[in-house]
């Protein structure tokens, strides 16, 4: 219920997108495994900020593609067109496996997904749904109810991480969920591989969703003492092992812990590191603006948030406030969503 009033604040404050995770089994990590039901409750209590599904897991036997296209265009019209559609094939085995009895390979779920993707378009433009045969899955010819808000669909995301997903998405015409970006030094080689293939582009979709949205942790004070002061005290190397225990498809650093040990807390001088490394967002609000100017320098186009469980309400708000008052209108000049461009221009 905190993360729910935190997006409704960010929607006053003038934030453009909010996006709602799903995931089952990771205790400590999220417990937001019934995002869709959340994203229904915000998209009344919320007024212009779009809603994203990062993700809605598309795979067959953890939630049946119909099921989910139904979903994306009832919160497209609960929301009246501001949903955004993001998809993947989940980020670590204890979570997804769970769901594939008798597969021990990740890499499984790939194959699954590529073999969905396409077929949501199909389903939300045709009158009929001409019917599914695959490897995976199947459904007869049918009309699947409702059509989505206003012009063609949500717009099309995947959550990718290695170079090779940013090409695949580009090629497909989707916008990118740059989950596992880590610093700004990253977006070379992902923009690289991204902005190569989009060009060339055959979207699956009715449109070219071009997007790369990164995410990172931010924490804003009046002062810059004060915001390493919470960010010591936010629990970030508990998020940060918990992320390494259930995300066994990202790339561990060496020296990160196995689970239950702990990454050491985090002092004064880590969170010192962190700021210089780009690896975090944190300061005053000149020093957050700065930070995220460099962001938009690497060229990414949405810089998402992640603001830690461990530094309380109170902190939380004042920097969704601060970000709201003296970072978003010094960057962001445009009155309409990215997206919301594309779409209508189909």
């Amino acid at each position: 219920m905190e993360e729910a009033e935190y997006i409704v604040q960010a929607d006053r404050s003038g934030f453009k997108y909010a996006w709602a995770t799903e995931h089952h089994f990771l205790e400590q990590y999220s417990h937001l495994s019934a995002s869709d039901v959340f994203l229904g409750y915000l998209a009344h209590a919320t007024d212009r900020i779009h809603l994203g599904s990062g993700i809605f897991n598309p795979l067959a036997p953890v939630n049946h593609p119909v099921k989910v296209a139904e979903k994306v265009a009832m919160l497209d019209h609960l929301s009246e067109g501001r949903f955004e559609f993001g998809s993947g094939r989940g980020a670590g085995s204890h979570e997804i496996l769970a769901f594939l009895p008798g597969v021990t390979d990740m890499e499984h779920t790939r194959e699954i997904w590529e073999e969905t993707i396409a077929e949501f378009p199909k389903m939300w433009l045709q009158e009929e749904y001409p019917g599914f045969q695959g490897k995976h899955w199947s459904l007869p010819p049918r009309k699947v109810l409702p059509k989505p808000y206003g012009p063609a669909h949500p717009a099309l995301w995947y959550a990718a991480g290695s170079p090779s997903s940013y090409a695949m998405a580009g090629r497909k015409g989707l916008g990118v969920l740059g989950f596992s970006v880590q610093k700004v030094g990253d977006m070379e080689w992902a923009l690289d591989a991204y902005r190569t293939a989009v060009r060339e582009a055959e979207p699956v979709g009715a449109f070219v969703n071009d997007n790369v949205m990164v995410t990172t942790t931010a924490i804003c004070a009046e002062t810059h003492e004060r915001a390493v002061e919470i960010a010591v005290g936010g629990g970030l190397n508990h998020l940060q092992s918990l992320l390494f225990r259930y995300h066994d498809t990202f790339p561990r650093p060496e020296g990160i812990p196995v689970w239950p040990e702990l990454i050491p807390e985090y002092t004064e001088e880590i969170i010192e590191l962190l700021i210089a490394e780009e690896l975090i967002i944190c300061g005053d609000p000149e020093e957050v603006l700065g930070q995220c100017k460099r962001w938009e320098q690497a060229g990414a186009d949405q810089l998402s948030f992640g603001l830690p469980v461990g530094i309380g309400r109170e902190d939380t708000m004042n920097t969704i406030k601060l970000l709201g008052e003296h970072v978003i209108p010094r960057i962001d000049t445009d009155p309409i969503h990215r997206t919301t461009r594309f779409r209508n221009a189909v």
